[in-house]
């Protein structure tokens, strides 16, 4: 669906993508994850055709590059900073988008957008006056005017209230199940372990390593934590067989409490990207 190989991007001396390779596959949510200054925001611009790289080549659906347009019109984007005119209802933004692409029944697609983000009954209402989950609901729904089969996410749920994150989750794993590709980026661990297929760790520029949650946590993930309570204290041990650890500890007796804390993808990123701030 989406292959990128061997991407090479620098700024002046800054290289801010170096020899990134991925591939994402048909009808799957593909997470991208990666600090602040990983390499993210170019790999987007290049994979959505904004951006030309300095060397290696992108592929979308077989077409060529992105930076044809008439290869781009397959792919839909949803970038993290709010693109909708406050001064224009929903209905209008989306209109306006439809016009733009010259979509026959743009009305009916309108209409047909604005129930999926659950925003028809605020249709004829000015964006300006939005809550923050509201813009982004309609910011996906604009990435979706033209029916892409491949749509880019990027920090879709940034700002937003625990309800309408999880409404976009919702919606992402419905664009999914009608056969959409989605490219998702965010910083929501939880998130991304929730709604992705497989994902891939980004810093540096380079792509770390791809895989499904349980792949990655398998192979960077470390051991697990064992907390056992005994006699009022605690005592952690750090095992990879944290089952056979319990059973050992119940067996000593005088245990009146064991929690285990297992490895997760946040462990993974971490591993991975390190512990040091990122500016």
């Amino acid at each position: 669906m989406l292959a990128l190989r061997d991407i090479r991007k620098a700024f002046g001396s800054t290289l801010a993508v170096e020899g990134l390779s991925l591939e994402v596959r048909a009808g799957e949510v593909f997470g991208l994850l990666g600090p602040n200054g990983a390499g993210k925001s170019p790999t987007i611009a290049i994979a959505t055709g904004l951006l030309a790289p300095d060397a290696g080549s992108v592929d979308l659906l077989g077409l060529g590059s992105p930076t044809n347009p008439k290869v781009r019109v397959h792919l839909g984007l949803a970038p993290q900073e709010i693109t909708l005119y406050g001064e224009l209802t929903a209905r209008e933004n989306l209109q306006f988008l439809a016009d733009l692409y010259g979509i026959d029944n743009a009305k009916a697609r309108v209409d047909e957008l604005l129930a999926l983000v659950e925003l028809d009954t605020r249709a004829d209402e000015r964006t300006a006056g939005f809550s923050g989950g509201m813009k982004r609901r309609l910011n996906l729904a604009a990435a979706l005017v033209h029916d892409p089969k491949l749509v880019l996410l990027d920090e879709p749920t940034a700002g937003v209230d625990p309800q309408s994150r999880n409404r976009i989750l919702e919606l992402v794993r419905t664009l999914a199940s009608r056969g959409k590709t989605i490219v998702y980026t965010t910083h929501y661990m939880e998130e991304a372990a929730k709604i992705c297929d497989r994902i891939g760790i980004v810093d540096h520029g380079r792509m770390l390593d791809v895989g499904t949650v349980g792949e990655l946590i398998a192979r960077h993930g470390g051991n697990s934590t064992v907390t056992v309570e005994r006699d009022g204290a605690e005592e952690r041990v750090v095992t990879a067989a944290p089952v056979a650890e319990v059973a050992r500890q119940f067996a000593s007796g005088g245990v009146t409490g064991v929690r285990i804390d297992r490895a997760d993808l946040e462990s993974v990123f971490l591993a991975l990207t390190g512990r040091s701030l990122r500016e």
